[in-house]
Order: structure tokens, then C-alpha cells, then sequence
């Protein structure tokens, strides 16, 4: 029998993030040689990528970071995704998502096949390498599934836990300028909360308030209105949709009694863009 004990096999999921029956397998093949047992995981790892491509990455955290600009600031948010929560709170799949951030920030580009070609640690490796390489180690597909970049005179982040077990799940964006940075944080918290899909009414598509409207029409001739109220009750309607989906439009988390518009109003300033993420949504 290997001279290995159970504590030695959870130092070693601790170090790798891989599976309980992987440790096992390769403390028993390296006789309990901690760092022969960690490279014969990252060999099979390696072997094993092809293999994991197609399958589902829906756990993972997500990571922000505001830096200062010449203009004023910039966030940067990363979605990285793990096909399980063991793995998405492990410290190996944890350290990889900070290597990710750093090189992101550095790019402020929030197109992915950029910052996965872009160097991580050296110029011999890019992110896209770091991503295999612990892939690899914690035999597990690992993807790089978006990334925000928000700017403004004040940027705000706001990461939520929705399981105090596991990494942020739930990461937000939200620019203001300076008069509206006293609200941002509030903002933030909101955003989490309600899921806006559009910062203003002119943000949304017109083919998307067409729809809307048309589905409005079509569902209130169904239900027997007059014809000479159907116009007002449609736009009333429109103007659900839009309160339901609009940042600005939205009632306040904390106040509903007040738009999120009617707020930032109130302290003279303005809300200028916002990102949202939620793991695998």
C-alpha cells in the first residue's frame, strides 16, 4: 500500500483542486511523493483536455477590479467558469481568475479571444495557456466566458456570495460621474438585485420595443378592450416592460417609492453605464 494518509490527500486537493478519486490514483502511482503525485496529475490532465471540450461549465466566480485612468476610472470584470463548485472554490482555480483579472486590466478590452492571447506571468505564456494548464491539474474544463469593462468619472463594484461557501457569483459594474458617486454603491447593490437589462429607455432596441408593443396590442385586442383604449393601454403596458427592465426606470431597492433615475437625480448627478454578471446565467 502507498505511504500516504488522509491528510496528505487532502493537502493535496487543497494544492491541485482535482477530484478525490484523481489524488488517490496518483498518490498510489507515486508511492506518496507529494510533488511526483502533482505532476502525474497535471500530465493526465494535459491528455485530458480534448476530452473535456464539450462539456458544461455553469460553476465558476466571477472577479472585478477599478482602476484609475487619466479621465477617471475603469472596471474590469471577469466571468471564469468551472464545470463544479469544488473546483470554482478551490485556491488553484481561485489564483488562476486573479492572473486572469491582472491581464484583462491591463488590456481594458472586453473581447475574450484578446485577453485569452495575451501574455499571463510571461510573454512565453498566454492566458489562454494559464487557463490549460490548470485545466489540466484540476481535470476539469475551465473557460474564460466574458468580460465587462465599464469607465466613467466614478466606477463602482459591488461582488454578491449567493452561497457564503463559494466565491462571488454575482458581480456588478456601474458608472457615474462625480456627483453621482455618492449614490453608486446603492446603485450597485440594486443592480445585483434586480437584473437590469438596459441603462435607459433609448438604450433598448427599437426592434425590442416594437415587439413589445406589438405583443401588447395583440394581448389587449384579446381581451376585449375598446378600440378607442387600446392605445393608452398599450403604452401603459410599453411602460411596465420598460420599469421591469430599465435601470433608470426601475423602482429603487431601498426605497421603492422612488426611481433609481429619481435618485441619482436627487444628488444632482447621472448613471452612464453599468455591466452585470451572474456564474453560468
Amino acid at each position: 500500500m502507498a505511504n500516504y494518509t488522509a491528510a496528505d490527500i487532502k493537502a493535496l486537493r487543497e494544492k491541485t483542486g482535482a477530484g478525490m478519486l484523481d489524488v488517490k490514483k496518483a498518490l498510489d502511482e507515486a508511492d506518496g511523493d507529494q510533488a511526483k503525485a502533482i505532476e502525474i496529475i497535471r500530465v493526465k490532465g494535459i491528455k485530458g483536455l480534448a476530452k473535456r471540450e464539450g462539456r458544461s461549465t455553469s460553476d465558476g466566480l466571477v472577479a472585478a477590479e477599478v482602476v484609475t485612468t487619466e479621465d477617471g476610472q475603469t472596471g474590469v470584470m471577469i466571468e471564469l467558469n468551472s464545470e463544479t463548485d469544488f473546483v470554482a472554490k478551490s485556491e488553484p482555480f481561485k489564483t488562476l481568475a486573479a492572473s486572469v483579472l491582472e491581464a484583462a486590466v491591463g488590456l481594458a478590452s472586453q473581447d475574450v479571444g484578446i485577453v485569452l492571447g495575451a501574455p499571463a506571468g510571461s510573454k512565453k505564456q498566454t492566458v489562454q495557456d494559464l487557463i490549460d494548464q490548470v485545466a489540466a491539474t484540476v481535470g476539469e474544463r475551465l473557460q474564460l466566458r466574458r468580460v465587462a469593462v465599464v469607465s466613467g468619472e466614478h466606477v463602482e463594484s459591488y461582488l454578491h456570495h449567493t452561497n457564503p461557501d463559494l466565491p462571488p457569483q454575482v458581480g456588478v459594474l456601474v458608472a457615474t460621474d462625480g456627483r453621482g458617486a455618492p449614490v453608486a454603491h446603492d446603485i450597485a447593490l440594486h443592480i445585483a438585485a434586480y437584473s437590469p437589462q438596459y441603462l435607459n429607455q433609448a438604450a433598448v432596441p427599437a426592434e425590442t420595443v416594437e415587439s413589445e408593443r406589438r405583443i401588447a396590442t395583440e394581448l389587449t385586442r384579446a381581451e376585449g378592450k375598446p378600440p378607442a383604449a387600446i392605445t393608452k393601454i398599450v403604452e401603459a403596458r410599453l411602460g411596465g416592460f420598460f420599469k421591469e427592465n430599465v435601470l433608470l426606470d426601475q423602482a429603487f431597492a431601498k426605497d421603492p417609492k422612488v426611481t433609481v433615475g429619481q435618485l441619482v437625480a436627487q444628488v444632482g448627478g447621472a448613471v452612464t453605464g453599468f455591466a452585470r454578471f451572474r456564474v453560468g446565467a
